[in-house]
């Protein structure tokens, strides 16, 4: 029993990170807080079964397909409802634009593919047991996602861009370097790393529209509980979070485990407002 608790909440916790890396990946390139990160999860488990299971499509194709559509919608969100609000001297509106879209994304998809679960292929023709692939899957995917992130923005020219532009955009464009072009690419990268999410944690969270709201809400967590920007910290967030959460449904169930979940988040933010592997921002008065 403590084995599953233990197995269930890392996976789930890592789909919770992934999705907590999107956000965080749109932000650093935008200053803006986009709600389409749970929708791309969403989207994820959707495509995944509509290339491999209704068109019978081999795995490894309706992953690349997949990941290409979740990069076609991160440049759709970034030309419709980020750019518009960036030139707008009230960039608040993001939390409308943002949010419409994704709304918008999630009642077509009801439309268009269904309003039941339906559910997700079997990636890998390996008997079912403990350790599972629905278990080390989205570990594994989780995992890929960081060691590349880190080597992309450590040792390639346009990570560093990307970090440039996230550091200071004024001085990224007086550098002669092509901010709308990099912001763009930013939010390519964060589609895919949001489709990815919801792909390999397919079979636990199946395929289905209603997936949307439920990933924006609780990928957003750790990147509150691991500091904004701070995809170290979202990992951190996003296993603290996903094994709090199997725990209370096995002790509490219900509403009660979302009562315990979101009494630990509320102490922990108020405990430390800048996350767990967040640091203080200090300013001259």
């Amino acid at each position: 029993m403590v084995e599953s608790i233990v197995l269930s909440g890392v996976a789930i916790g890592c789909i919770y990170a992934l999705i907590g890396i999107t956000y965080n990946v749109m932000f650093t390139a935008s200053r803006v807080f986009s709600f389409t990160a749970g929708t791309l999860g969403m989207l994820g488990g959707v495509f995944g079964a509509l290339f491999i299971n209704r068109l019978g499509l081999p795995v490894v194709l309706g992953l690349v397909l997949t990941l290409v559509a979740g990069a076609a919608i991160g440049v759709v969100t970034e030309i419709v409802a980020v750019r518009p609000v960036l030139k707008s001297l009230e960039q608040h509106l993001y939390v409308l634009s943002t949010l419409a879209l994704a709304l918008l994304i999630q009642q077509f998809t009801a439309i268009e593919w269904s309003t039941e679960a339906q559910p997700f292929p079997r990636l890998l023709d390996i008997a079912p047991g403990l350790l599972d692939q629905q278990f080390w899957i989205p570990i594994l995917a989780c995992g890929t996602v960081v060691v590349g992130l880190e080597l992309l923005y450590r040792h390639t020219l346009v990570g560093r861009a990307f970090l440039a532009i996230a550091e200071d955009n004024y001085a990224a464009r007086a550098l002669g370097l092509p901010e709308q072009s990099l912001r763009m690419m930013s939010y390519a990268l964060a589609g895919m790393i949001g489709v990815l999410a919801g792909f390999a944690g397919g079979e636990v969270l199946l395929a289905f529209f209603g997936n949307g709201p439920m990933l924006n809400f609780y990928g957003f967590v750790p990147v509150a509980l691991g500091g904004m920007g701070s995809n170290r910290g979202a990992v951190i967030g996003g296993l603290v979070l996903g094994l709090l959460q199997q725990s209370a449904n096995f002790l509490f169930g219900g509403i009660f485990a979302s009562v315990a979940v979101f009494a630990v988040f509320i102490i922990v933010v108020l405990a430390r407002p800048e996350g767990l592997a967040g640091a203080v921002i200090m300013r001259r008065v």
